[in-house]
């Protein structure tokens, strides 16, 4: 057979198989079907079917829209058919959980064919965003039963030990309220709520103020609930009347008095969505809040907190995100204070105020153009700090606070902003720290986003790290800081006593406020970062021996626990890969028993450090396996690539 009859028999063939393969319509229509068109908060999944695509492609797709009359390359996501495992057949079916957002939903399908994929317009992992010039067809619109109802509920500390702050978000801003009582049946004490709202024209910068990036955000409401007796079990409702009324959710109330103090810390989690989107989402922030409501379940009637310490929902710019956020975290948000600082994903933007020549490489545009704004409204956290942005913004807020909680005095401070000495919030740490009562909070814990030590390869914030090692950590020495938790670097690490890049000896005679221990729980769901920092000895040599004084380094995923009584506080490291406990830390107050010859148990002073491996007397041997484990299941990986933590063993 000559080529060109072979040419002219392949070409009817495939003409053939494709008319046979696409399902029999009468016009040649492709159906688009959703069910149910309301949706519920306890019943959210839509069901969407197509069939009649004619010659089906993998590069076939599914677009999601809110609201429905959004421009078509206005989605908030996108599905590829390819998802159904029926696609080839032209028809199929997906099953798609959606949040409120306050309007309605649509959903268009498109060919895209690959003669227009657009490399130069893609998503952050450099992915060809899909192309909508050829709509297949649209489906009916989907909504919530009432699309304005109270959603998105969270807790936090205010300044009155005897209060608890609730917030949530409703679609039209109406009088909402609070009722709250000590049972379910009788929740006799009622309080309003204060209202605010931020427009697209409040944004500072692109996507998110933008059509591309920018949804109603809904109506931001905030109430107090006020002379709560002490470590008691609370139930409340929010809403109202006229719109109707949230379930019941209960919380149990502070007890500064307590000789126990429970708080789960962790930084950049962001949320998972079920779609593609702009930007990468972070599946792992399902497993993280998984888990800590298992222990939050375990923990019974006892106080408890929730501490996200910066890069909060990773929305950047995409207003729908942050409503994913507050979905997911509502589970716990609605039973614990919920507790935050802020991070470069909330804030950083070309034109922000504070912005000094060594940090050009530090502050970018990692917030998306929201400049704090979303972050500032939908929290409320103790204290009353805040900074102009230097546009028509709302002032910044939530930069800097700390409260009591038990045994322990907690500090926030931002990375984000001014911290150098004579600065607001430099005064605001130096006096804060002083005013702490010893007697009753033995231990303070400071938090912050970007780390002040690390070992991670991270060198564009070392101008950073230098100005806090510089301007900071003589406080932390001074104040006598227990323990300083950090993310930004998405792993886990913990670090020896260490005072200006130097381990320190401890041992039962040191004097206190000798050194802080360090600790980095960036592993919260964030699933990108820099590989760890090659020692100088070994600067070629793909698997970097693990640095003295880094005493363990994890890659997994995961949160930590702080357990504090006026004797001891123990931090674990729960790995979401199995919920169990990888590594603890203890430190004593030098409040601990003494022992039968006279001397105390553990270390003494405010700084003295335990780390427990089956007890005290392997602390050589435990550290030595902690280096050899880092040492050995580390993997080959580029010095300077940015690359998944999921692809990485824990090292």
């Amino acid at each position: 057979m000559a080529p060109a009859e072979a040419l002219i028999l392949a070409f009817a063939i495939s003409i053939v198989l494709a008319i046979s393969s696409a399902p029999s319509s009468a016009a040649g229509e492709v159906f688009l079907s959703v069910s149910p068109k309301t949706l519920t908060k306890s019943n959210r999944t839509v069901h969407i079917h197509w069939s009649g695509v004619p010659s089906p492609s993998p590069l076939d797709w599914l677009g999601i829209y809110n609201p429905p009359n959004s421009a078509d390359d206005h989605f908030i996501g996108y599905l590829f058919l390819n998802s159904s495992l029926s696609w080839p057949s032209g028809a199929g079916d997906l099953h798609l959980p959606l949040v409120n957002l306050r309007s309605n939903y649509a959903f268009r399908l498109f060919r895209w064919k690959p003669e227009e994929v657009n490399y130069h317009h893609h998503d952050h992992d450099q992915n060809p965003l899909p192309g909508t010039r050829h709509r297949l067809a649209e489906s009916e619109e989907v909504g919530f039963e009432i699309p304005a109802a109270a959603e998105q509920i969270h807790l936090s500390f205010t300044d009155g030990e005897d209060e608890m702050r609730v917030m949530f978000v409703t679609g039209d801003g109406k009088e909402a309220f609070v009722r709250y009582g000590l049972s379910e049946e009788k929740m006799d004490r009622i309080v309003g709520t204060e209202v605010t709202r931020y427009e697209m024209k409040d944004m500072c910068d692109s996507p998110a103020n933008s059509t591309l990036g920018w949804r109603d955000p809904g109506f931001i409401h905030d109430g107090v609930m006020t002379n709560l007796e002490k470590g008691k079990k609370y139930y409340y409702r929010v809403g109202s009347d006229a719109a109707g009324w949230s379930g019941a959710h209960s919380f149990i109330s502070r007890d500064n008095e307590a000789n126990e103090t429970i708080a789960f810390l962790f930084g950049d989690m962001g949320t998972s969505v079920p779609y593609a989107t702009f930007y990468r989402s972070q599946e792992e922030s399902k497993s993280t809040v998984r888990w800590i409501l298992r222990d939050l379940e375990a923990a019974g009637d006892k106080p408890a907190f929730i501490s996200h310490i910066g890069d909060i929902s990773y929305a950047r710019g995409f207003s729908w995100i942050w409503d994913e956020f507050f979905n997911l975290i509502e589970p716990i948000a609605s039973r614990v204070p919920y507790h935050v600082c802020i991070g470069n994903h909330e804030y950083d933007w070309p034109s922000q105020p504070w912005r000094p020549s060594w940090s050009f490489g530090v502050y970018g545009t990692d917030g998306g153009g929201e400049c704090g704004v979303p972050y500032s409204l939908k929290f409320k956290m103790p204290g009353n700090s805040t900074l102009p942005t230097g546009t028509r913004a709302p002032h910044t807020r939530n930069l800097y606070y700390s409260f009591d909680a038990g045994a322990v005095h907690f500090l926030y401070i931002s990375t984000e902003t001014d911290f150098l000495r004579g600065s607001d919030q430099y005064e605001f740490i130096e006096a804060d720290l002083l005013s702490v009562d010893r007697d009753k909070t033995p231990f303070i814990v400071v938090q912050g986003h970007r780390p002040m030590y690390t070992t991670s390869n991270e060198a564009r914030d070392a101008p950073m790290r230098e100005r806090m090692l510089e301007n900071l950590e003589p406080l932390f020495v001074k104040n006598n800081v227990s323990l300083a938790l950090w993310g930004h670097v998405h792993r886990y690490e913990r670090f020896c006593t260490l005072r200006n890049n130097t381990c320190l000896k401890m041992s039962p005679d040191s004097a206190p406020g000798a050194a802080t221990v360090h600790v980095v729980i960036g592993m919260g769901g964030q699933d990108w970062q820099a590989s760890w920092k090659p020692r100088p000895d070994h600067p070629d040599v793909p698997i970097f021996p693990q640095p003295k004084e880094s005493m363990f380094r994890g890659g997994q995923f995961g949160y930590t626990k702080l357990v504090a009584t006026r004797e001891k506080l123990t931090l674990v490291y729960i790995g979401n890969h199995d919920g169990k406990v990888h590594d603890t830390l203890d430190i004593w107050s030098g409040r601990a028993p003494k022992t039968g010859d006279g001397r105390r148990a553990v270390a003494a002073g405010n700084f003295e450090v335990s780390w427990y491996v089956g007890g005290a007397g392997f602390l050589m041997i435990g550290a030595i396996l902690g280096y050899a484990f880092g040492f050995v299941t580390r993997r080959r990986r580029e010095r300077s690539a940015w690359t998944p933590v999921k692809n990485e063993d824990t090292s």
